[in-house]
């Protein structure tokens, strides 16, 4: 129920179309809120994650990717430091960042694809 206007604003505004809010007037709120920190919290975080990848993946996968290159480079700069050699662990983490990496790529691809806009007139 909370990721409706979060996923529709941001769909609208991803195909071109402009997006205008509007305050309405509604009833306060009787009752206590049925919002509990960490089941909806964990929700809410899935939701962000899922939004983030359908609407922008390289925001997601890039930092990932640069952790992971970033933890192989100071695993190797450890290691080489302390026995002069390059370990598999090394190397698992500069594999893992270019697969994250080149995953990003082609979530950003077929996301553009799915964003492509159908008709040629632009909208009000």
């Amino acid at each position: 129920t909370f990721s409706y206007p979060t996923t529709i604003t941001l769909a609208m505004l991803r195909v071109g179309y402009s997006v205008a809010f509007l305050p309405i007037r509604v009833r306060p709120r009787q009752g206590r809120s049925h919002i509990r920190l960490l089941r909806d919290g964990s929700r809410f975080l899935l939701i962000i994650m899922r939004i983030a990848v359908f609407f922008a993946p390289l925001r997601v996968f890039v930092p990932l990717a640069a952790l992971l290159f970033a933890l192989g480079v100071c695993w190797y700069a450890y290691t080489f430091a302390t026995g002069a050699r390059f370990t598999n662990m090394g190397l698992l983490l500069f594999t893992q960042a270019t697969v994250v990496f080149a995953l990003g790529l082609i979530s950003e691809q077929v996301a553009a694809l799915r964003f492509q806009r159908t008709d040629p007139e632009p909208h009000p």
